[in-house]
């Protein structure tokens, strides 16, 4: 009751109307961020950080320059399949997986549903994530406390197991493609030794590594946009995407439809963000597999099937409000875009951590409780600019592909300033349409270049701490029932795989 009372105040405070009108500005800010390819809720928030300390001036209050910049993160979460769904260009690393059937959703004349099913389960995800949020953030901080190397190395193994499901029947060529993106994971200096490797041809811009942002506009905007133009059949159904208000109706029926892919992306979402050093881009990732490996029809994903729009949207919005609670509980960012939030807390004079529910209430309740309005800002302001979002589609390809080149080539300058990821980023965009000339997956390649920056460190940190003995990985309370059910994960469709092959040999 206590709680309950406490979250009515601090929505009343947010309700405020300076509050409010940041909330509003913040949201309109983030859905540009999030739906621009390059930017993203960090590049956003890191962006829009100095302006905070006007607001700070204006207001007199840390709260109202924390509600503008959450708000942000909030608005870029949702963004970020609007380009994702409309261009097949992800605005953020976040809606990469939203790409997967949103963007076949849009080819396919039901660009309109696609965002309503996105808006919708990035809403649920919100308010799911909000409640658990609110409700449990002591108890929670502590078990994520619980999640060592060992147990984060295990989690990522389960993400990894999924992947051999999202690359279809071809179990050899799906395999490949993890392989495949794994390597480019880890071109760079070695963690340990500090050496470099696979530094092709002594170039130094291979130094810092392959960016992710820099292969996923590369594969999921060149590369679409070579394969939209070999395909002829997609210009008509770009061309013909119309929005009414039974279309509306019937895209909130089919979200319903998809309430297993939201349920597993709201809370799944929400427990990764928990971790520190994951975040919503794992999250969503992870969530899409999830969605697919427990699916009735797993082979309707990647054709546009609205669970595998609604798993990841519902879990970057829950991630994010996820990543937020060992920032504020622990002062332990659990994305980079909470990491650049908590520079701006402690700027402010804020010292997060166990103590700042009991020493800052004024503070931490008007923001819980902006959570809840900026959700609710976001969706309604998504909505009521879909009928934009779609007009975009109606555009002739002829003016949308040169759009979509430069759009890409912007974008990735803009977050790195350096002319040696944009020719990588043109690079990958050919390398994506081979690969899918040759009919190998991409989306398998494209989650491994993501988790394996996470996975190596916590693998390698951990066989140090035990000597090199793998054990670890199955005699830790934690870690053990993760690893054994990732392993059985992994060998079911391998051994359908080569049964299926051996049956037709022996007849």
């Amino acid at each position: 009751m206590d709680i309950l009372l406490a979250l009515i105040d601090g929505i009343g405070a947010a309700m405020q109307p300076t509050n409010l009108g940041l909330a509003i500005a913040g949201v309109m800010v983030g859905l540009f961020v999030g739906a621009m390819p390059g930017l993203g809720s960090v590049n956003g928030v890191a962006i829009l950080l100095p302006f905070t300390f006007v607001i700070q001036e204006f207001t007199g209050s840390a709260t109202s320059p924390m509600i503008f910049l959450a708000a942000i993160y909030y608005g870029a979460m949702y963004g970020g399949a609007i380009s994702s769904i409309t261009l097949g260009i992800p605005g953020a690393s976040t809606a990469v997986a939203t790409t997967f059937d949103g963007r076949p959703m849009a080819l396919a004349g039901r660009a309109d549903r696609a965002l309503v099913i996105a808006a919708l389960a990035s809403f649920v995800g919100g308010t799911i994530s909000n409640i658990l949020f609110t409700a449990f953030a002591p108890p929670l901080a502590s078990v994520a406390l619980k999640f060592g190397d060992p147990e984060i190395f295990a989690l990522m193994l389960l993400a990894f197991a999924t992947f051999i499901g999202l690359g279809g029947d071809d179990i050899p060529k799906t395999i490949f493609s993890i392989c495949f993106g794994l390597v480019l994971a880890s071109v760079g200096f070695d963690i340990v030794s500090g050496e470099p490797r696979l530094v092709f041809f002594d170039i130094s811009g291979f130094s810092h590594g392959i960016r992710f942002l820099v292969l996923a506009i590369g594969v999921y905007g060149i590369g679409e946009m070579m394969w939209t133009m070999m395909a002829s059949q997609s210009h008509s159904a770009m061309s013909y995407v119309k929005i009414t208000r039974q279309g509306l109706i019937a895209a909130c029926r089919e979200f319903a439809s998809a309430w297993r892919g939201t349920a597993i992306g709201s809370f799944l979402g929400f427990f990764v963000g928990l971790l520190p050093a994951a975040g919503a881009t794992p999250g969503s990732l992870m969530a899409y597999g999830v969605a697919k490996l427990t699916a009735r029809d797993p082979k309707s994903f990647g054709k546009g099937n609205p669970d595998g729009i609604s798993a990841p949207e519902s879990a970057n919005n829950a991630a994010s409000t996820g990543a937020m609670l060992p920032m504020m509980t622990l002062g332990i960012p659990g994305s980079p875009t909470t990491a650049v939030l908590l520079a701006g807390m402690v700027i402010w004079g804020l010292q997060p951590g166990p103590l700042l529910f009991s020493s800052q209430p004024d503070f931490v309740w008007p923001l819980i409780g902006s959570f809840y309005i900026s959700n609710v800002i976001a969706v309604l302001v998504n909505l009521a600019f879909i009928p934009v979002f779609v007009w975009m589609l109606r555009m002739p390809f002829t003016i949308l592909a040169p759009v979509i080149f430069v759009l890409s080539l912007i974008g990735t300058f803009a977050a790195y300033q350096d002319m040696f990821d944009v020719w990588l980023m043109v690079l990958f965009g050919f390398g994506a349409l081979l690969l899918r000339k040759l009919d190998y997956p991409l989306a398998p390649a494209v989650l491994a270049i993501v988790l394996g920056p996470i996975a190596e460190p916590k693998l390698r940190q951990s066989l140090l701490f035990s000597d090199g003995d793998f054990s670890i990985f199955f005699t830790r309370p934690i870690a053990g029932p993760i690893t054994i059910v990732a392993l059985i994960l992994i060998l079911l469709p391998i051994v359908k795989f080569a049964l299926a092959h051996i049956r037709p040999a022996n007849r």
